[in-house]
């Protein structure tokens, strides 16, 4: 039985869906390091999970990535969406949820009635459904990393309290520097969650409750040497800075020196990294009335938290980085470290690459995503002309706040590994310092090309939702026909702070960090909040969503489908600080700007008998995509055209079973309203095929096996010259079990340490051989002990 993004929970078999499912007995064998690795195993969906624990990029079956997060395909917990919108800028959903032991597991629906029956997802749906004590027992997890530091434990116990009553708890906490040098405790926190089920002769109502407070830090762009040709580079890491097991975070860091929100100094400290804090209260209920089965679900979740990043913005060579800086014939000097204040003889030379970073820091102040969610249905089957027909009404509403503070400086950076990197200073040939403690200035402005004060943002905006929808399912006999409509209404009020919103607004200042009486150079460039001058957003928007489907059944084992559907995610943040709303009045000024459309066409067959699945579909979808590009900054407005075709299969005898799955993608950016140069091209990062292929041999006291995840080629950027190459990661596990209640386990993920590229900045060769990008993480390998009671 499938529930997720559908009417009703029904056989697969009997769904003209495609859909996918992982337990959580099989996800702690992979060895995944965050939720993103754990979802790159279903069929369809693509992760960049390089960033760390969360702020992963995610989409579905070829739709746009021309952002962070997840636009297309929302991540829900128990049904309901942990954010609104998937991709709020910096702070992405996947910040605020964990997976643990707490997860039964993880359904999945692509395409198909997820645009009515879910919101904000006309892609798919990622619907992690936690554990309710209907399996009694539990278990407690001690792991460590055997070449990393991580230290962590998990717990789940579930059990029945009456024969109507029943609970379940559960929770982990870890800390440790992480799969990465980045010389501090960068991963601190944990997460405990809890419900209880009464059982009614009717039904059920459950109450449940979450607490999750947890650091992980960020792992932005570093520096490449790239050489070859663009069609067939050369990736590689630098002298003394390892891609797969380095970063541009470092302990002799001062972190971000800035003007806050309310434009008071403060000094972030870069262990912050990726800080979440949520505390959710929930209700789910289930009952039948005269005849119809009612389902409600409700949650409140108080979200807020922080990132923050340390980001390559453009690279220097050290022979020439006092030249580029004006300050020919000066002196360059560490700004922090062991080193500090020494002067360096021969930048070219240092650390053996010469390597300077232009750096951008950045932190984002969460200060409330708190939302509001409740989804309310009604669910009825009446037998009409020898059939079966379902009916369903129900209405979503939901209210997401985003209230946010964007904070930047930049900084001179030595690239060493190990933790170990240190701040430049510069000095001109008088003896004037251009840079103070590191900081080339205190906001981004012109030491990156950009005017005083872009991008420092502060928002205070609400989003209110209402979706009634409904849907009409017959079956009879072998043969299902079914249609769904959703129509989404949407009130945008608030208040946005910036100076990116002209009318004469000051986004820079003077300020006196160092409380030595004078301004450096560097503290003449503080970005500044011009808070009298807030412009307001208030615009209304609605849209129709629709999907319907066949399925026929042909046999017991076997089944084909076909659907076309039409979805809508709304715009957000994406359009907030651009021409698409007014800065006067708030009022949309381009009304086709408030929501993006996703139209698909699917198709395919499954079959299921006995010890072997195979499940085939293929898909057409067209896109529409206003949106903000991620490392650029680029506004872009465009339609993409996809199609290709998902397998899904596995096989078992004995105890050997294979598990597998592949993706085909041929997308295309077929209309670029701004710049008609990408029309025709490939999107950035999109590879024509991604796999998953998971061997096991599971005999009663041991389970081995691996994890095969693979990628093939792709355009670094929209412009289709560099080519990132394909790479696969092989993750291998061992499960022993001396005894009926204790498991022993090892787990290696990237076990042949492969260098793999989610993102590279440059589209063609650089002429000096530096680029920067984000490599996936190297090698790592943890043992685990786990008791069952």
């Amino acid at each position: 039985m499938f529930s997720t993004g559908v009417a009703k929970g029904r056989d697969a078999l009997d769904s003209a869906t495609s859909t996918s499912v992982l337990r959580s007995a099989e996800i702690e064998k992979l060895g995944a390091r965050s939720l993103a690795e754990v979802l790159r195993n279903i069929p369809g969906i693509r992760t960049e999970s390089s960033t760390g624990e969360g702020n992963s990029n995610y989409t579905i079956r070829g739709l746009p990535l021309a952002s962070g997060g997840s636009k297309y395909m929302q991540i829900e917990e128990d049904g309901l969406p942990v954010l609104e919108f998937g991709d709020i800028f910096n702070v992405a959903s996947d910040i605020f949820i964990r997976y643990d032991f707490n997860i039964g597991q993880v359904e999945a629906i692509r395409g198909g009635s997820a645009s009515t029956f879910a919101s904000n997802s006309p892609g798919g749906v990622i619907n992690l459904i936690s554990k309710t004590g209907d399996v009694e027992g539990g278990a407690i997890a001690i792991t460590t990393g055997l070449d990393f530091d991580t230290k962590r434990l998990d717990f789940s116990y579930g059990t029945k309290l009456t024969d109507t009553l029943r609970m379940h708890i559960g929770g982990f906490y870890r800390s440790g520097e992480g799969p990465r040098d980045v010389g501090f405790n960068a991963y601190k926190g944990g997460q405990l969650k809890f419900n209880i089920t009464k059982e009614l002769p009717n039904g059920y109502i459950r109450l449940h409750a979450k607490w999750l407070d947890d650091r992980s830090p960020q792992y932005a762009t570093a520096p490449v040497a790239i050489t070859g040709t663009d069609a067939n580079p050369s990736y590689a890491s630098f002298a003394n800075f390892d891609l797969k097991k380095d970063s541009v975070l470092s302990n002799n860091l001062p972190g971000l020196v800035t003007l806050d929100g309310n434009n008071q100094p403060q000094n972030y400290n870069l262990s912050d990294g990726m800080h979440a804090q949520v505390k959710s209260i929930g209700l789910e209920a289930q009952f039948d009335l005269a005849g119809w089965t009612i389902t409600e679900r409700f949650r409140y979740s108080d979200i807020s938290g922080s990132t923050l990043r340390n980001q390559f913005f453009s690279a220097f060579s050290g022979d020439t980085v006092l030249a580029s800086l004006g300050a020919a014939g000066g002196s360059l000097s560490y700004a922090g470290g062991p080193n500090s204040g020494s002067v360096i003889t021969n930048p070219g030379a240092l650390n053996g690459n010469g390597v300077i970073g232009n750096m951008l820091v950045a932190r984002v102040n969460a200060e409330s995503l708190d939302n509001a969610s409740n989804d309310l249905r009604a669910t009825r089957v009446w037998e009409v002309g020898g059939g079966k027909l379902t009916t369903t009404v129900g209405v979503y509403k939901s209210n997401q706040a985003i209230k946010s503070v964007w904070l930047y400086g930049n900084t001179l950076q030595e690239m060493l590994g190990g933790g170990d990197a240190a701040l430049l200073n510069v000095r001109d040939a008088a003896g004037t310092f251009l840079t103070q403690d590191g900081f080339r200035a205190f906001d981004l402005g012109p030491t990156i090309g950009v005017a005083p004060g872009t991008f420092r943002r502060k928002f205070d905006v609400d989003y209110d939702i209402t979706a009634p929808y409904g849907s009409l399912n017959f079956h009879i006999g072998d043969i299902a026909i079914g249609g769904s409509i959703r129509y989404d209404i949407g009130k945008v009020r608030g208040q946005l702070f910036g100076s990116d919103l002209g009318g004469g607004r000051v986004g820079s200042t003077s300020f006196d960090f160092n409380g030595d009486g004078s301004f450096s150079l560097a503290e003449t460039r503080t970005g500044f909040l011009p808070l009298s001058r807030p412009a307001p957003v208030d615009y209304n928007y609605d849209y129709i969503s629709y999907s319907t489907g066949v399925n026929w059944r042909i046999s017991e084992p076997f089944a084909v489908f076909a659907r076309y559907s039409k979805g809508a995610r709304a715009s957000a943040d994406k359009i907030l600080f651009t021409s698409s709303v007014s800065a006067i009045d708030g009022s949309l000024i381009d009304r086709t700007a408030a929501f993006d459309t996703v139209t698909q066409t699917e198709g395919g067959f499954k079959f299921r008998k006995d010890n072997m699945t195979l499940n085939v579909t293929g898909f057409l979808a067209d896109t529409t995509d206003r949106n903000i590009q991620g490392g650029t900054g680029l506004e872009i407005l465009r339609n993409y055209r996809a199609y290709g075709a998902e397998v899904e299969a596995s096989y078992r005898t004995g105890p050997f079973s294979l598990t597998g799955n592949m993706t085909y993608t041929n997308a295309e950016i077929r209309n670029d309203n701004l710049n008609a140069a990408f029309n025709g091209n490939t999107p950035r990062h999109q590879p024509d095929f991604i796999f998953q292929l998971t061997p096991q041999y599971d005999a009663e006291q041991l389970t081995v096996g691996t994890n095969i995840v693979g990628t093939t080629k792709s355009f670094a950027q929209d412009g289709n010259g560099l080519v990132m190459p394909g790479f696969t990661v092989v993750n291998a596990f061992v499960q022993f079990r001396p005894t009926e209640r204790i498991q022993l386990m090892l787990n290696a993920n990237n076990l042949f340490d492969t260098l793999g590229f989610y993102d590279i900045a440059q589209n063609a060769v650089p002429a000096n051989g530096i680029g920067w990008g984000r490599a996936i993480n190297g090698r790592t390998v943890s043992a685990s002990a786990q008791f069952s009671f």
